[in-house]
């Protein structure tokens, strides 16, 4: 198959899907082998071919994906003004010590906050998505160790955890807040 008909169908398939989507799905549609080194080259191609338009081709945890870029979202927010939920600080500070030491124990989070953790908090992340329970610490009780998901991550625009700001760029942030 042509290379350029084999970007189109890549480039209809992502902007139709719902989903981020793997390179491994991608390559389903094709009748031939199509290989991870072309596959990639085609997407970076597609990313350039985007780089001036008001939408992106992003890599995420989960996939890639076309979404809008961050400077028309005030315009586009306009259409549906829907609040994003608003977020306590301890559920804040419980989601920043999974994402930044994962996986932890309950006792771990408490540990480290210096207050217990509402039952609600956790149930709060998990209800979004955001932290799983990924096993369980071999000590007595064997307490739950939480982690974050890929849903945090592509909520993020993140592929990795290693892609977070270092914590001390985010302590700045809020010293500069306050």
């Amino acid at each position: 198959m042509e290379p350029s008909l084999v970007k189109k169908v890549l480039e209809a398939a992502l902007l139709a899907a719902r989903e981020p989507m793997m390179p491994s799905d991608m390559k389903k549609m094709f009748d031939e082998e199509l290989s991870t080194d072309t596959l990639r080259k085609l997407l970076d191609q597609l990313r350039e071919e985007w780089a001036d338009r008001p939408v992106e081709l992003i890599q995420l945890a989960s996939g890639w994906r076309f979404r809008t870029r961050a400077e028309y979202l005030p315009y586009l927010d306009r259409l549906n003004p829907e609040r994003p939920p608003k977020y306590s600080r301890a559920v804040l500070e419980t989601l920043a010590i999974i994402a930044y030491r994962q996986p932890v124990t309950r006792g771990d989070i408490e540990e480290i906050r210096g207050v217990a953790v509402n039952t609600n908090v956790i149930k709060t992340l998990e209800e979004r998505g955001w932290i799983d329970v990924v096993g369980h610490r071999e000590t007595p009780g064997r307490p739950a160790l939480f982690a974050t998901t890929r849903q945090f991550l592509d909520d993020l625009g993140l592929r990795s955890v290693s892609e977070l700001p270092p914590l001390e760029q985010i302590s700045q942030t809020l010293e500069l807040e306050q």
